[in-house]
């Protein structure tokens, strides 16, 4: 059981680590880091949140381990406060910390669809299917006051371009109308992260988001809408979650997912010292064992940054750990893959088709 001390009520993190980029420091004190809610627990200030005014909402990738070139983020940071977030290092281009900061101010693309039907109306655009999102979830909780993320598959549907996303909120299943009519003409694919069956420790760990039991009724009900949906076990936590890989993938299978894929956990930059703060609160008695199983498959280390094996790690445990998931992908034939996406649909927003 995780014994919880010096935390901030509802986050995933009450550090705030220094901004590898910024000279000075800001310290909060006690009463503005944790506030009071006079019942003798801490909690963090509100969330903010803050227009973001970039005149480009489409990141192109050329990492080659990731399966996708396009992508969008309607959100930079997420209220998720996920306590592993890779993501968390983006916040730090923003003058803001890895930490706190990174699940409590939340920059908002306002204009977001806008951009996006301006960018696939380009002369020169094909229709290359868009991945949302990417770094940071689609469906954190304002996106449910918002509804950024569902304008934007609006404009996909509009102008039948492929669209593929990730999230680990049931709030996706708002937009089952958009995504089942998406998916009868293959022009979409669902990934639902799920990390663990362990209610509580998704709770303390993922504070922010859809209990697992709830993610798995999504991934239910996306596929009985006849909407492809890949189970993403990531990331696997050596000593923490790994060893509930084969009842993820049955569990996976039950609920009729298509596919599934794992990647072991990657801890760059802040997020090596954010976790570990995670495990001292949480599991202290296991919070050595846990870091080294990490070191084991990242050759000594918390991070390998390389492309051959940052998602899957290296060495003999990561080995173990990768064999156990595909006798069991392949025993529950979750092993085959993504349906493949129609990207000849595509017609720009103008509704004229293109000769060349």
């Amino acid at each position: 059981m995780p014994t919880r001390s010096n935390e901030i009520k509802g986050r995933g993190t009450g550090e705030s680590p220094k901004n590898r980029f910024e000279k000075i420091q800001i310290e909060l004190d006690a009463e503005e880091k944790y506030g009071d809610d006079n019942e003798g627990s801490k909690r963090g200030p509100k969330t903010e949140f803050f227009d973001d005014l970039s005149e480009s909402v489409i990141t192109e990738n050329n990492s080659p381990d990731i399966p996708y070139r396009w992508s969008i983020n309607p959100y930079r940071g997420c209220e998720h406060g996920c306590s592993y977030c890779y993501a968390r290092p983006y916040h730090e281009f923003l003058g803001l910390n890895a930490g706190l900061d990174f699940e409590q101010k939340i920059i908002v693309k306002q204009r977001a669809p806008e951009l996006v039907r301006q960018w696939i109306s380009k002369p020169k655009w094909t229709g290359e299917r868009l991945a949302l999102s990417g770094v940071t979830d689609p469906y954190q909780p304002v996106e449910a006051k918002l509804k950024i993320t569902r304008q934007i598959l609006e404009i996909m549907l509009q102008t039948h371009h492929c669209v593929t996303m990730i999230t680990k909120n049931a709030l996706i299943a708002r937009d089952i109308d958009l995504l089942a009519e998406l998916a009868k003409q293959s022009l979409t694919g669902i990934a639902i992260s799920i990390t663990t069956l362990d209610p509580e420790l998704a709770r303390i760990m993922e504070p922010r988001t859809s209990s697992p039991a709830a993610r798995f009724r999504t991934v239910k009900e996306l596929s009985s809408a006849g909407i492809p949906v890949h189970v993403n076990l990531a990331p696997m936590i050596p000593g923490l979650n790994d060893h509930e890989l084969p009842q993820l993938i049955q569990a996976a299978a039950d609920h009729g997912a298509v596919s599934v894929g794992m990647q072991i956990v990657r801890l760059p930059g802040a997020v090596a010292d954010i976790f570990s703060h995670w495990l001292e609160n949480n599991y202290p008695t296991q919070k050595e064992k846990i870091l080294n199983r990490i070191r084991a498959t990242r050759e000594g280390k918390l991070n390998n940054t390389d492309f051959k094996s940052r998602m899957r790690g290296s060495g003999i445990l990561a080995d173990s750990i990768l064999q156990t998931f595909k006798i069991w992908a392949k025993r529950c034939k979750l092993d085959g893959g993504m349906p493949k996406l129609d990207e000849s649909l595509f017609t720009p927003p103008s509704g004229q088709l293109r000769l060349f």
